[in-house]
């Protein structure tokens, strides 16, 4: 398996166990070797070995500087894919983390992948976020020529335990979703996609990500831990 850090704050290469900056190349060599003056790597020498046996592209935060020379370009939004087309024969199976916000990252992440899988939180404004997230998919089909397949939407709280609501904004989320009423927002995501997992708090996720494990590896029976095993299980079954 190949995972892709798509994302200039680089969680998915420290979740890996990679300090982001500690490697000799990263994505954003990838993307800059497309402009003059900069070395030509393969995608094969960016790859680097984790812990977990996980092969990784890391990212760091040079990334940021890669998006403004990507508008300069006519097939900025197949950047990505070419080079991943390079080493498609080696993986099973190839995780692109993206940004959480729009931008040629991101349009590169979707136009690369064959599948869709989005993280969001409980909140209320997550709904804003699928309704986003449905035009960008027709965007990325209208302009980039990619098809999108918006397959599963994980519903987390997160890395900390959640709060009993107070105020405002929990008495705007029960409004909307009241209490007797708790699939109210798995509801609503399942019109956009075609599976929606919600994945309950289990503290082992924050002490994963210290040790520089997936939970996979960490602590694979607690209960955040059967939800992903779960997920992983079905996304096994696109191959």
């Amino acid at each position: 398996m190949l995972v892709v850090d798509c994302d200039p704050q680089a969680n998915a290469t420290t979740g890996l166990g990679i300090v982001p900056g500690s490697t000799e190349k990263t994505v954003y060599d990838l993307f800059m070797r497309r402009f003059d003056g900069y070395p030509d790597v393969s995608t094969e020498d960016v790859v680097v070995q984790t812990a977990s046996g996980i092969d990784l592209l890391p990212s760091s935060l040079d990334l940021v500087g890669a998006e403004p020379f990507l508008y300069t370009i006519e097939d900025r939004a197949s950047v990505l894919k070419t080079a991943l087309d390079e080493i498609a024969g080696a993986y099973d199976m190839v995780l692109i983390d993206t940004p959480p916000s729009m931008g040629q990252l991101v349009i590169n992440g979707l136009v690369a992948a064959d599948h869709a899988i989005v993280t969001l939180d409980p909140g209320i404004f997550s709904l804003g976020g699928v309704s986003t997230m449905k035009t960008i998919f027709q965007d990325v089909q209208t302009c980039a020529g990619g098809t999108v397949s918006p397959e599963i939407a994980i519903i987390s709280p997160g890395s900390r335990e959640p709060a009993p609501g107070h105020g405002f904004f929990s008495s705007l989320f029960h409004r909307f979703f009241p209490a007797d009423e708790p699939d109210g927002i798995e509801a609503e995501v399942a019109k956009t996609f075609l599976r929606v997992e919600r994945v309950p708090y289990s503290p082992e996720i924050p002490m994963a990500q210290k040790e520089g494990l997936p939970i996979s590896h960490y602590a694979p029976d607690c209960p955040a831990g059967r939800v992903y095993r779960n997920i992983a299980a079905f996304v096994g079954g696109w191959n």
